[in-house]
């Protein structure tokens, strides 16, 4: 498969193939302050065109596709919208940071490979500097139905103080632990199949700590099914994650290393973390989908090692 690249100057990258717009990475948006604005990938889809991603739905509109979202970052809110408040649920406070674009340092197209790098600078509501960002994606070729994005984000705490990552579930919200990485697939996909390396099944596996994760959803119209597996690296803090998935309200994947205990990271230290989204056409299975999950492994030590 050879990438063909669209870069609009100061706002995003598009990347496709044969014809297929296979993704748009967004790296300086116009969201509102209060669904805290950082780079986002909408629209994500398959090598034969099917829609894997949903943009900024009516029940979450701050949920963006594929998007580096954390709700928990010492009193900053990075997810968008309430921030969870123990004794008051969900409250909207002027806490909402931003991940703001600051150079693109890489753009490279090779063939069956394309490599976007840039830094970034997260910052509070009120504009203090929180966290310096060096964060890279790479989408490369698995075989003729199947491609795969390869995350890696270094994040450097700038703050002046220690900072805790957290989730809903380490502030008291019992098994609502988001956080890290996280896919909103479409509509369609609700009712979908959850699957980890034990088998296959719904919301009852949130929770659950696994190497990897995937979802199998049916689209409207065709009534095609695409997968989608995330995979966490063995080098990550926390691995194996536990998994906030969802498939009876909505369609979502996220490895989220502060699931249910905080990580605490001091001023000046750094937290590093890869990972790899496979995006397959079709329904694979149980077994196709742990194949598909070994294929990312792959990718990601072939990354690692180049």
């Amino acid at each position: 498969m050879t990438f063909q690249v669209n870069h609009e100057l100061d706002r995003s990258v598009a990347v496709g193939s044969g014809g297929v717009e296979l993704f748009v990475y967004t790296y300086r948006p116009d969201t509102p302050v209060l669904e805290s604005p950082k780079p986002y990938l909408h629209p994500v889809r398959t090598r034969g065109g099917a829609l894997v991603s949903l943009f900024r739905p009516h029940d979450h509109v701050w949920h963006k596709g594929i998007a580096w979202s954390l709700p928990h970052v010492g009193e900053h809110n990075f997810w968008g919208g309430p921030t969870y408040v123990p004794g008051s649920a969900y409250v909207q406070l002027d806490n909402n940071g931003s991940a703001v674009h600051r150079e693109m340092t890489t753009l490279e197209a090779s063939g069956d490979r394309v490599e976007i790098g840039h830094t970034l600078d997260w910052s509070s509501q009120a504009g203090a500097p929180v966290i310096e960002e060096r964060r890279s994606l790479t989408a490369v070729t698995l075989d003729e139905a199947t491609w795969a994005l390869l995350f890696g984000t270094t994040m450097t705490n700038v703050s002046g103080a220690t900072l805790a990552f957290g989730s809903p579930t380490t502030k008291g919200r019992e098994n609502a632990g988001y956080g890290g990485l996280f896919w909103r697939g479409p509509r369609s996909f609700t009712g979908g199949v959850v699957q980890s390396p034990a088998g296959a099944g719904g919301d009852e596996l949130r929770g659950t700590r696994a190497e990897w994760f995937g979802f199998r959803g049916r689209h409207d119209e065709t009534g095609g099914w695409s997968t989608i597996v995330m995979v966490d690296d063995a080098a990550n803090p926390r691995h194996p994650p536990q998994w906030f998935a969802r498939s009876e309200d909505f369609a979502c994947l996220c490895p989220a290393p502060f699931f249910s205990e905080e990580v605490e990271l001091p001023h000046g230290e750094t937290l590093r973390f890869r990972y790899a989204v496979v995006v397959a056409d079709g329904d694979r299975g149980e077994d196709g989908t742990a194949l598909l999950a070994g294929q990312g492994r792959a990718a990601l030590a072939r990354e690692a090692s180049a």
